[in-house]
């Protein structure tokens, strides 16, 4: 394999040239937009217990990647204010954003700044739901026209402050699940004003909505281009359905198009993130009202995933679809966007143990799956939105945070080594035989998830970063 030729040369080097070539990648400490104490500490006791220098060195520029490079911090009205771009592209996504601090939330307590940084995200996604929940994208400035290149001449109903509005039921689960974390670290109430109040009621409320049992809904979405994913059929409002109580989403967490409006992996995560949803309203704000319209809702949408969405695995079981349309008709896929199948225990919409779980994700794990590839370099998922043979190292961290033997996560590890490109840093999406050939050299949800995974590592399988990779 590729990697293994990588490891062999690497091992062959000088100790001197060796240590130049894993030469820290982080901006000058001047110049990172934000720097904490408690994820520096962090840094120094996980890399501390990492026998490997590359894997260490890539730990050490992914972690702090969302913090050096994306997080702009102010105030707004007198209160925190934080906006986390993606990387490359300059607006912030509401999945995005909560997935590239969910490794910091553990550190809060510890560094009174970090909280802040938190308090004010949680604050800079209520406004942005309240904007329009519809849109998964936004500006930093809310009376701003997007300046996104793609969206300009999108037929839908752009608002300003929007700079992308693709209605994925993601885009609410993620800062749902976000307060949630940072609550039950903390138990610091200042972030769940009613401003927030009123931004959760209206997410929920939107749910309902996009259940569709009283017409289509006020979203709809086209846009002409060259990809046919971008945009919807039936003048802009998706796939009929039949109306059996689950959540339309009409794109996927890759921003691309359901074929079947009924995404699975999404209605899942709604019913997690209305129950993690109705513990804050009721523990934070004291609001039994609101915590039972989430559980209600959530019950709904679960009873209705039970009835509709397991499907044949082909092997005398049942596992999960990826999409339906409530009229008997499924897709079983997998994209690396997580929500997937695959990603469902990372999002707590599965537990990790949980047999339909663990049978789903080793189906998406294998040529059932079209968007599963093997190649010179590494196997994985990938998914419509880049094309056919490319893996996203999501997967394979996702793939390695499901995995309780140490060989198959020892491997993960050594396709994700073998697959950055030489660059230190994870991307988008790779070749799967020409790993230098990718796509997205900054996109800081893939590195935070990485260095997630190695933090994970270092709690749940020290030994196996102390060892040989």
């Amino acid at each position: 394999m590729a990697g293994a030729g990588a490891i062999a040369l690497n091992a062959a080097l000088p100790i001197a040239a060796r240590a130049e070539s894993f030469a820290s990648k982080r901006p000058p400490l001047a110049r990172r937009l934000f720097t904490s104490p408690a994820v520096e500490a962090e840094i120094a006791r996980v890399k501390a217990g990492i026998a490997d220098p590359e894997l260490a060195w890539m730990f050490e520029n992914c972690y702090p990647n969302t913090l050096d490079t994306t997080v702009e911090t102010g105030m707004v009205d007198g209160k925190p204010d934080t906006f986390v771009i993606t990387g490359d592209i300059k607006a912030m996504w509401l999945r995005d954003s909560s997935a590239q601090v969910q490794a910091y939330v553990h550190l809060a307590p510890r560094d009174a700044a970090l909280q802040r940084l938190f308090h004010g995200l949680i604050q800079r996604q209520a406004r942005c739901i309240l904007i329009d929940p519809y849109a998964n994208a936004f500006m930093k400035d809310p009376a701003a026209r997007s300046d996104l290149e793609w969206s300009q001449k999108d037929q839908t109903d752009m608002k300003p402050g929007v700079a992308e509005r693709k209605w994925e039921i993601d885009s609410l689960c993620y800062p749902m699940r976000l307060g949630h974390a940072y609550w039950t670290t903390t138990r610091d109430k200042t972030p769940f004003d009613d401003t927030w109040a009123r931004a959760m009621k209206l997410a929920v409320a939107t749910f309902r909505v996009q259940q569709r049992k009283d017409g289509a809904g006020p979203y709809h979405f086209q846009r002409t281009a060259a990809q046919p994913t971008d945009s919807l059929i039936l003048d802009g409002y998706g796939a009929p359905t039949k109306k059996v109580g689950l959540i339309h989403s009409m794109f996927r967490p890759s921003d691309d198009a359901c074929v079947y409006p009924f995404l699975i992996p999404s209605n899942l995560f709604a019913v997690s993130a209305l129950r993690q949803l109705a513990a804050v309203h009721r523990q934070a704000r004291n609001d039994a009202v609101a915590a039972v319209d989430c559980e209600t809702l959530a019950v709904e949408v679960e009873a209705a995933l039970k009835a509709h969405a397991l499907v044949p695995d082909g092997q005398g079981g049942r596992v999960w679809a990826y999409e339906i349309d409530g009229f008997g008709n499924w897709l079983f896929m997998d994209d690396a966007n997580v929500p997937s199948l695959s990603g469902l225990a990372l999002i707590d919409a599965a537990k990790r143990d949980d047999p339909l779980f663990r049978r789903t994700a080793a189906l998406a794990w294998s040529p059932r799956n079209p968007y599963f590839s093997r190649g010179k370099a590494a196997e994985g998922i990938g998914g419509p939105h880049v094309g056919m043979d490319q893996i996203w190292p999501m997967s394979i961290v996702t793939h390695a945070m499901n995995a309780d033997d140490d060989a198959t996560i020892v491997q993960c590890l050594r396709w994700l080594k073998a697959t950055h490109g030489g660059t230190g840093f994870m991307h988008e999406s790779f070749d799967k035989d020409r790993p230098s050939k990718f796509t997205r050299s900054w996109f800081a949800w893939a590195n935070a998830l990485f260095g997630q995974l190695i933090v994970e590592l270092a709690q749940r399988k020290p030994a196996i970063l102390a060892g040989r990779i």
